[in-house]
């Protein structure tokens, strides 16, 4: 049986006259007979009572089709759901992300991907550049927020924001309390708060550069690896610290923001994920957020 007798039988039970069966089905008549004939043949039941005024279902037919239109709708919902699949509308997703991305980027391509997407399932993992390498590499994401460099020729990366560092300061500092941009060569004797090169060399270099290049090397007496762990640190007045502009979106009391007065160098937050991955929601998924991240952007100090 091919699922065309069972079209060409659905039709003709529903019009109960061949020349209009035919007709919406683009057939000429005497092959929709001979097609129909064919089917009861292979099924040894006869499906249509014909007479030369009228065409009526027997019981068997009337039994068909229900049956055959129950097939049919899964047929036309399984080649929709798979056409959907491969344009990347419906799926699975596994992201990983940095802790700094949950304040710039992350919600943004989220939630416009929410939108565009809302039948792929997204499933978040917030972890550090160098696990989700680990993760990349060993398949349990799919893409990742992360920090260069991305040293690993079997993953593709692209960058999705570009932003300055800024000091965050303990607000009984008297250099937060002074208007405009901040001098770094300040900061000089000041205890710095940073995170283990390891887990993301990229920023490290960054932080430890602009120190340089402002005349001094960075006395660090404690380290978080996460950012938002750094920046209570600050709070706590343990020291003070360099970190991407978006982290101001992290308000907390007893910090001061504070860009610097010769600029720094900028940060940047990629996008990476397998080279030659086909994953269609993967496809769709960088190209949204691509086009949603709009880089450069920039972060306002608040006031």
């Amino acid at each position: 049986m091919e699922l065309r007798h069972l079209r060409y039988f659905v039709t003709v039970a529903e019009e109960l006259h061949f020349g209009r069966a035919a007709k919406k089905l683009h057939i000429s008549q005497p092959p929709l007979s001979m097609q129909i004939r064919t089917l009861e043949a292979e099924l040894g039941v006869t499906l249509l009572n014909r007479t030369q005024r009228s065409v009526a279902l027997t019981q068997s037919g009337n039994a068909l089709l229900g049956e055959a239109r129950h097939i049919l709708a899964r047929v036309d919902q399984a080649v929709l759901m798979t056409r959907r699949a491969s344009r990347g509308e419906i799926g699975e997703l596994a992201i990983g992300f940095i802790s700094v991305a949950d304040y710039n980027v992350l919600p943004v391509v989220l939630r416009e991907f929410r939108r565009a997407f809302p039948l792929v399932n997204l499933t978040l993992r917030e972890s550090t550049t160098d696990a989700q390498i680990r993760d990349l590499l060993a398949g349990r994401i799919d893409v990742g927020f992360v920090l260069p460099p991305i040293n690993e020729p079997s993953l593709e990366s692209l960058p999705i924001l570009r932003e300055p560092l800024i000091a965050a300061l303990p607000d009984k500092y008297p250099l937060a309390r002074k208007a405009g941009k901040l001098a770094l060569e300040k900061l000089k004797d000041a205890p710095f708060i940073l995170f283990p090169r390891p887990y993301a060399p990229g920023l490290y270099d960054d932080v430890v550069s602009c120190c340089k290049a402002a005349g001094f090397s960075p006395r660090v007496e404690q380290e978080a690896i996460q950012m938002q762990t750094i920046v209570s640190l600050v709070s706590a007045e343990l020291g003070v610290a360099l970190i991407p502009a978006s982290l101001t979106n992290l308000r907390r009391t007893g910090v001061t923001y504070k860009e610097l007065k010769a600029g720094s160098p900028l940060t940047e937050v990629h996008l990476a994920w397998r080279r030659g991955d086909d994953l269609p929601a993967l496809r769709v998924f960088v190209y949204v957020a691509s086009r949603t991240a709009r880089m450069p952007r920039k972060t306002r100090l608040p006031a």
